[in-house]
């Protein structure tokens, strides 16, 4: 059965090429001299065209592998790597289609007002992940923070735990993990607490009116002093801040590294307060007298 319609629709074709070339149609003299002339370009061309672009994707990949395999790109960020390996690919692969385009007769402004299109399709599209990705591309390559450092940044904090094209994974100190759009972080400050050695603690630590002046700057530069963690270089600085309603403020300054920086403030806040009862020094609070008349 198969067999006669196969044979049916290939009489219906000679028949109707027979028919074409009697009434001097599409099979007319012309087309069958254009054949015989252009013929072999064309077909020559269009071979030569398979074969460039079989030939160019090999190399492509080739370049590729060699580049990905040298010294100077090993010591790049993994991530980066990948990046460039994936923009170099493209770059190469849209060259030989381009010139696998030309030898096949393409009008290469026809060929790029395509791409052109496709790509303004594609980016309005994609615009917040292309804007993620232009994030992550700036922070790989300019390394404003890197992972491992302590940042703050898009109201969160957090170390860095990973950096992609695409976003970056914080881990929050109460051991929660926080994917941030690379496009966010890149648009706001960002805060990082673990580029500089040394860190300065600040504490504002309050006494009462009638505590001598001299007395409470002493004892808390003898308690500042005496940590072990606090540098002696910079110097620890303590300077009455303000005169409260209830109480005199004043500002302690210290510096220590980076990764003591907690340990000092909480040991520092608490050393004081127990050198203040040891010397008799008053720490203030707000209190109500009510007074009720008869």
């Amino acid at each position: 059965m198969a067999n006669e319609i196969v044979e049916g629709i290939a009489g219906i074709v000679a028949d109707e090429a027979a028919t074409e070339a009697s009434s001097g149609g599409f099979f007319t003299e012309d087309f069958l001299g254009f054949l015989s002339e252009k013929g072999t370009d064309i077909l020559l061309s269009f071979l030569g065209g398979l074969v460039l672009l079989f030939i160019g994707i090999k190399i492509s990949k080739k370049i590729v592998k060699i580049i990905d395999k040298s010294k100077k790109i090993q010591k790049i960020e993994p991530s980066v790597r990948t990046f460039l390996r994936s923009a170099l690919t493209v770059i190469l692969y849209a060259a030989v289609i381009s010139s696998t385009a030309i030898i096949w007769g393409i009008p290469t402004t026809s060929f790029m007002t395509v791409f052109a299109s496709a790509g303004v399709a594609v980016g309005l599209a994609l615009q917040g992940s292309l804007s993620n990705l232009a994030g992550g591309i700036m922070i790989l390559l300019f390394k404003p923070f890197k992972v491992g450092d302590y940042i703050e940044g898009a109201s969160c904090a957090g170390v860095v735990q990973e950096i992609t094209v695409m976003y970056t994974k914080l881990l929050t100190v109460d051991n929660k993990v926080v994917v941030i759009p690379n496009g966010t972080l890149t648009s706001s400050n960002v805060t990082d607490f673990s580029t500089m050695p040394l860190r300065r603690v600040d504490l504002t630590i309050s006494a009462s009116y009638s505590d001598d002046i001299e007395k409470v700057k002493s004892v808390i530069l003898e308690t500042v002093r005496a940590h072990e963690l606090v540098l002696a270089d910079p110097e620890p600085f303590v300077r009455l801040f303000a005169h409260k309603e209830s109480s005199l403020d004043y500002t302690v300054r210290v510096w220590t590294k980076g990764e003591n920086y907690w340990t000092v403030y909480f040991d520092l806040t608490e050393n004081i307060k127990k050198a203040f009862d040891a010397q008799g020094i008053s720490i203030p609070f707000r209190q109500l007298d009510v007074t009720i008349k008869q």
